[in-house]
């Protein structure tokens, strides 16, 4: 599938739109109105007239850029990969701050209804269900994933994904999808793997087939935030090490080098009240010296013993630093 306009395509068509919809255009209106450098704006009329838009310059005081008198752009006709494409780059415009605009929530509304009604109804359930997490995300999977998973989190149906992890192993998945949520990039959907009994994140990109099945499901029996139930995933996510860390500090403290993202806290009580446990998954350990040594506090290696030799390796080579 064709990824999200890039932010150069998305002003080449709207400089096309402010052509359009005047005689002639300054380009030092057209530089304020784009958000670009005029030297900028040339170029952009450069790539329009590459594509045999007859894009004709005006001389003079008040002259500028002009759409040759009688043209106009034929409808566009977007596949539904491309469609799709276009609506979430639309989506992602309105998760900023400034993106919720009635030109997008129109723009959404008119490729909805462009679409064939199956593609219609995903794409609904898409943009009715997606979760975002500032930004949106810029790499969208493959166009018809996406619109299963939404389709099936949207009805509640058993989703068979055929699915590769970070190690690049497949695997074949049966899974009750709960959210779909984009967040720092990448789009995720989180939901019960029924195999393992237990909640999991996928990340969509790397899922190769994904197939509704007829089974359905109820809500989880212990509803959370979209958002929570992400965070929760990628600490519980199914890595190589199970590091179990015992640390003395404040949780603030702790939160600064291990998010909510990485690690499960639990602060203890009793005789050890003051400390916390982390729970990390992690696929590598050779990170984690330098974490563990960056919290302001005492921290104690419970497990694995793999990551105890890399920190005492780390040691021995700032000692030698600093001999």
């Amino acid at each position: 599938m064709m990824g999200l306009m890039t932010g150069t395509t998305s002003r080449v068509l709207q400089l096309l739109e402010l052509l359009q919809s005047s005689q002639t255009r300054t380009v030092a209106e057209l530089s304020e109105r784009l958000g670009v450098g005029e030297r900028t704006v040339r170029r952009y009329v450069t790539q329009l007239i590459d594509l045999e838009i007859p894009v004709e310059s005006v001389r003079g005081r008040y002259g500028g850029y002009r759409i040759a008198p009688g043209y106009r752009v034929p409808p566009l006709m977007l596949e539904e990969g491309e469609a799709v494409a276009v609506a979430l780059s639309l989506l992602r415009a309105q998760s900023t701050d400034e993106g919720e605009t009635l030109p997008a929530r129109t723009a959404l509304a008119k490729i909805v209804r462009s679409l064939p009604p199956t593609a219609s109804r995903s794409l609904d359930a898409l943009l009715a269900g997606t979760v975002l997490r500032s930004p949106a995300a810029e790499d969208v999977p493959d166009a018809s994933i996406l619109l299963t998973v939404a389709d099936a989190v949207r009805t509640r149906r058993a989703l068979d994904m055929r699915y590769r992890n970070a190690a690049d192993e497949p695997s074949r998945r049966v899974l009750h999808p709960y959210d779909l949520v984009a967040r720092n990039g990448r789009w995720y959907v989180v939901g019960l793997d029924l195999e393992r009994a237990a909640e999991r994140v996928f990340r969509v990109d790397r899922i190769r087939t994904a197939r509704a099945l007829i089974e359905t499901f109820p809500a989880p029996a212990q509803p959370r935030d979209a958002a929570e139930r992400l965070v929760g995933g990628f600490a519980d996510a199914d890595y190589r090490w199970h590091v179990v860390l015992r640390i003395r500090a404040e949780q603030e403290e702790i939160r600064r080098h291990l998010p909510e993202s990485v690690a499960r806290l639990t602060p203890l009580a009793g005789e050890q009240a003051g400390w916390h446990r982390a729970d990390i998954r992690a696929e590598r350990l050779d990170w984690l010296p330098a974490v563990i040594a960056a919290v302001d506090g005492t921290t104690v290696v419970e497990a694995p013993e793999e990551l105890r030799g890399l920190v005492r390796a780390a040691a021995d080579r700032l000692l030698a630093a600093g001999a």
